[in-house]
């Protein structure tokens, strides 16, 4: 795994967070001005959907310089929305799929067929890049076809996206922030939350589980990408209690699969386990320093712990 190398013009004394805010600026727009700014190469940005016209626009809108003028696609895989969202990706110029709920893993390895891209962006509906993202992204798409840029730009550009061979990179790894009630989450394991989201076509798969699917991680340089993309995941308490319920519910499949369909009423599963989580995350992982909106979050992932390991007794039960 390549790593970001210190910005040539700023001093490690500064600390880590002010280094990364400073370099952000100075290092876009030095690169940003040169004139050896090419065509990228060809980005698929694939998404699926359900029901996400409150978020949709703001995603579709957020990438739409990365594949504008015929520089890439957006891929669109609906599964029966009943609201505007296919009527708001059409209007982006998506190609647009409708097909019945495979899974997560399933949905998003669909939609990753149907790209035609050297390259895979995949988002989900409710993120959204930011502009220093946007643009170290298309940075990095060039750098990797032309495999060589003008000593001075090169060297920025190792330092902006850990690129240290434009050949054997095969992915971007990118850190996410996300947001509970509206508040940009800082600590408690919430950030920078690292999802490999951009990478090769031929390499773009994601792991066939029913929860907290990720892209397999292929062989070949990853390179880290500090620019967050903004993760707008929970803007109400309502939101969060019926995703932890859909996920506990999976989770609780994943458990029983993997006790092969035996699960024992387990007190230190359903009470004890919770506790510890909520533990180590709010105390261990500073997760009270997020105020008031920490506290809610942590205390209902730990309920979401209980849910999972008393569903899966539930449902090992049935089964037997």
């Amino acid at each position: 795994m390549t790593m970001w190398g210190q910005p040539p013009r700023l001093s490690r004394v500064s600390g880590a967070n002010r280094t990364r805010q400073n370099f952000g600026r100075r290092s876009l727009a030095y690169i940003l001005t040169r004139r050896c700014i090419l065509h990228s190469v060809t980005l698929s940005v694939v998404i699926i959907t359900h029901n996400e016209e409150a978020n949709l626009a703001r995603t579709l809108e957020s990438v739409m310089p990365l594949v504008g003028d015929g520089k890439g696609e957006i891929i669109v895989v609906d599964s029966g929305s009943t609201d505007r969202t296919v009527e708001i990706a059409k209007s982006f110029g998506a190609k647009v799929f409708i097909e019945n709920w495979k899974g997560y893993a399933a949905q998003k390895n669909s939609a990753i067929d149907k790209a035609e891209g050297d390259w895979i962006l995949s988002l989900d509906a409710d993120e959204e890049l930011t502009d220093e993202l946007r643009k170290a992204l298309e940075l990095a798409l060039v750098f990797i076809r032309e495999k060589t840029l003008p000593n001075s730009d090169g060297e920025w550009l190792h330092n902006l996206v850990g690129i240290r061979d434009p050949v054997a990179t095969v992915g971007f790894r990118i850190w996410r922030r996300n947001f509970f009630l509206g508040k940009p989450l800082r600590w408690g394991g919430y950030f920078p939350d690292s999802k490999l989201r951009m990478i090769r076509k031929d390499l773009a798969r994601f792991e066939p589980r029913l929860v907290h699917e990720d892209i397999a991680i292929p062989a070949g340089a990853i390179a880290d990408v500090w620019s967050p993309i903004l993760h707008h995941s929970y803007p109400t308490l309502s939101d969060y209690i019926e995703h932890m319920n859909r996920y506990s519910s999976l989770g609780a499949e994943m458990v029983v699969a993997k006790s092969k369909g035996k699960v024992r009423f387990s007190v230190a599963n359903i009470v004890l386990r919770p506790l510890a989580t909520f533990i180590y995350n709010y105390f261990f992982r500073l997760g009270f320093l997020d105020g008031r909106e920490g506290l809610l979050l942590h205390l209902y992932h730990a309920v979401y712990v209980s849910w999972k390991y008393a569903k899966a007794w539930e449902l090992s039960r049935k089964q037997s």
